[in-house]
């Protein structure tokens, strides 16, 4: 397996730490604050000018009440299923197959 180094997060990643960071209603400063960094290392890592290395990823997502996880790459999709909703707070059945079958028939109340 070849190895990669990134030279920065992904922008899906860098958008869900500024997104988890604004709803817990934390600045860049008291969020460095809770972990030991200054404000502009923050501002680097949401713009992706920073690559942190993993202890500092893990500190910082824990801070925002997350974790990392590995995940057998094959249920990716089905962890990304399960998480979208909770992220976006979105009311969708978990065996609508698309949003089609969300719309025939299927109450949200149902649920």
């Amino acid at each position: 397996m070849k190895t990669i180094h990134l030279k920065r997060l992904p922008q899906t990643m860098l958008d869900e730490l500024k997104a988890m960071r604004i709803k817990r209603g934390l600045s860049q400063f008291a969020l460095g604050k809770l972990i030991g960094l200054p404000q502009m290392h923050i501002s680097g890592i949401e713009t992706g000018k920073i690559v942190p290395r993993f202890d500092t990823l893990l500190d910082l997502v824990r801070a925002l009440d997350y974790d990392l996880m590995l995940v057998p790459y094959s249920l990716v999709p089905v962890v990304q299923s399960l998480t979208r909703d909770q992220n976006h707070d979105m009311h969708r059945p978990l065996y609508a197959v698309n949003e089609e079958d969300d719309d025939e028939g299927i109450s949200h109340d149902e649920v």
